[in-house]
């Protein structure tokens, strides 16, 4: 079949084929095949031309060999698979089976609905789930961290080992975690083309912990420990819109603020250094200065790392990322201890070499809580859920060194448990309504004319 149209003193030939249309624009020669090129069409008074298809035969052509026939018809497989298979006769088959397609078609999209309706009651159970366990995770990450800080203290108090010490004791423990990758069949240095992300976030995350840990030499610990939560959760949030270009909805930045708040207050100097009347003697000052500074500058490292791993949540493993962490820590801690001049002090007691193991499980432990969360949460979220560990440290404290704590660390930890608890059960109370809302926007969605 030919069609010729003139435009503007060129001409379009169109050849139509049942396999093959071909369109060319020439100016005025007419069309001359290409070599090596097979463009022979059936032309006027050859033989076949009259079994070249029209444009309704060539519509009917697409339609029938159409993905989308074949996925109609392949959902209509009860309906031809007693039937006859025979290609001659289609229409026979249906004819004969009319009044049951139809009825079974409509049996068949009720089913289809229901089916539906079950897959996402089972994918919002499942989901209601996983996220119990993430909250339960995080939520025993805060209680090992709060056991962390009281185990760190008394190694310090009671048996003289230094912080950066014990730092290098658990990283250099923690090296054992090398077989869960390889027990996996994975590179325990990260996917190739990875690699150097996943460097910056063992380094981000090892300077933190060195930073943090030096400062507990220079500042007061509960007052160390409050600075760098409250500094990785602000700037977690900040880095994360900035980097990843995640936000936080309404409901969580006024519970994370409220958390923030909490940190604050425990941060406000007490009744008797407020009103003390003696100067402050600059050795002493700058010490003190020089710890906060540590803190806040641990917190901006905890942040970096915590954006870092939620980029590489899905290629690095948490066994993967423990590793990194372990021996990025193990060549940072002997430097930070050679920089800052803190002595070497091995324990020589049971009990002394019993408290470094079980800091080295509560860090394990915390650490697997934390990662395993970022894959779900946001990073601020996950920091401010470890605010507990500052509520968890003071009662620890109580029970093991009775001080009475001031009035603004009480409200403080008290808004800190208060918020912790909101965002959790804001997290997980409403996850079945959201589903079941979830569900029925989609039902209304099928039953819509426009899909």
């Amino acid at each position: 079949m030919e069609s010729t149209h003139l435009l503007t003193g060129s001409k379009k030939r169109v050849k139509i084929h049942p396999h093959t249309v071909t369109a060319k624009y020439t100016t005025h020669t007419p069309y001359s095949p290409q070599p090596g090129v097979h463009t022979h069409f059936p032309q006027p008074g050859d033989e076949g031309y009259d079994d070249a298809p029209s444009f309704e035969d060539f519509g009917s052509f697409l339609e029938e060999t159409s993905d989308k026939k074949q996925l109609t018809e392949s959902r209509r497989w009860p309906l031809t698979l007693f039937g006859s298979k025979d290609k001659d006769t289609p229409n026979k088959s249906q004819a004969a089976g009319g009044g049951d397609g139809i009825e079974g078609g409509a049996r068949a999209a009720k089913g289809s609905v229901k089916g539906v309706g079950e897959q996402l009651a089972s994918f919002g159970e499942a989901s209601v789930s996983a996220s119990r366990l993430t909250w339960v995770g995080l939520l025993g990450a805060a209680l090992a961290h709060g056991c962390l800080i009281v185990l760190t203290r008394l190694a310090s108090e009671r048996f003289s080992l230094g912080p950066l010490f014990l730092l290098l004791v658990r990283s250099v423990v923690q090296l054992l975690s090398v077989a869960v990758p390889l027990h996996r069949g994975e590179n325990p240095f990260g996917p190739e083309g990875y690699r150097l992300r996943l460097l910056c976030y063992g380094i981000a995350y090892s300077l933190s912990l060195c930073c943090a840990y030096s400062s507990l030499s220079f500042a007061p610990p509960g007052n160390a420990t409050a600075t760098w939560r409250l500094a990785t959760t602000a700037l977690s949030a900040t880095l994360a819109f900035l980097l990843l270009e995640e936000r936080l909805g309404l409901a969580d930045g006024i519970s994370l603020a409220a958390g923030l708040c909490g940190l604050g207050l425990v941060l406000l100097p007490t009744a008797d250094e407020s009103n003390s009347d003696s100067t402050t003697h600059p050795v002493v000052f700058w010490r003190g200065a020089f710890g906060w500074s540590l803190s806040a500058l641990a917190g901006l490292w905890m942040a970096l790392a915590l954006v870092g791993y939620r980029s590489l949540k899905e290629r690095v493993g948490v066994g993967t990322a423990l590793f990194t962490v372990s021996w990025t820590g193990c060549l940072l801690a002997p430097a930070s201890l050679a920089l800052l001049q803190e002595g070497w002090s091995w324990p020589t007691s049971v009990p002394a070499w019993g408290l470094v193991l079980g800091l080295v499980a509560c860090s394990v432990a915390a650490f697997l809580g934390m990662t395993h969360a970022l894959s779900r949460l946001h990073p601020a979220l996950v920091s401010a859920s470890q605010s507990l560990e500052v509520p968890v440290a003071m009662l620890l404290h109580l029970a093991v060194l009775p001080l009475a704590p001031t009035a603004p660390e009480v409200v403080g930890n008290v808004m800190v448990i208060l918020s912790v608890g909101w965002l959790v059960a804001m997290k997980l109370l409403p996850a079945r309504g959201g589903g079941r809302r979830q569900r029925e926007e989609y039902e209304e969605i099928l039953d819509s004319p426009i899909k």
